[in-house]
């Protein structure tokens, strides 16, 4: 199974990149971590907040293959425990090759991002620093994959 964030932000601070990789190079093999930065739209004064979401958005879409299993993060999605999101690693694992997970902009995804979505996952009610959400997802996909193997990294 194959694990992908697919985000909207480039050029993240350092601590971000290297809090990512910590993580990312913790998976397995089977259960690899791909990060793909797509560039954030251009906002100024008078730009249209809705169209600089649908642009971003369409640009996300595009990156998505059709057979790919999509997760949203969102705001009004479902919100998931560490056990929750091990048991859906769990039932993905041999039925859904790519897995990809999508993070919007600062203005958040699009209403098409949304639709494509299998599922909309609300990662925390707190309000995160935008770059800080793809290293939070990162370790929780580790924690998860740890639970899921019965290995010591998680403890209940």
């Amino acid at each position: 199974m194959k694990l992908k964030i697919l985000t909207i932000g480039q050029k993240m601070p350092s601590w971000v990149a290297i809090a990512y990789q910590e993580y990312a190079k913790r998976m397995p093999r089977e259960c690899s971590l791909e990060l793909v930065e797509l560039a954030s739209s251009k906002r100024t004064k008078q730009s249209i907040l809705s169209k600089v979401v649908e642009d971003e958005g369409k640009r996300l879409l595009a990156s998505v293959k059709q057979g790919d299993y999509v997760v949203a993060l969102d705001v009004k999605g479902k919100g998931w425990s560490t056990g929750d999101l091990a048991k859906k690693l769990a039932s993905w694992q041999g039925a859904q090759p790519t897995i990809v997970f999508i993070i919007g902009g600062p203005d958040g995804l699009s209403d098409g991002c949304l639709k494509r979505a299998n599922e909309q996952w609300c990662l925390s009610n707190l309000t995160f620093p935008h770059p800080l959400v793809r290293v939070i997802l990162a370790e929780q996909l580790y924690r998860a994959w740890s639970l899921m193997n019965h290995h010591p990294y998680h403890r209940e």
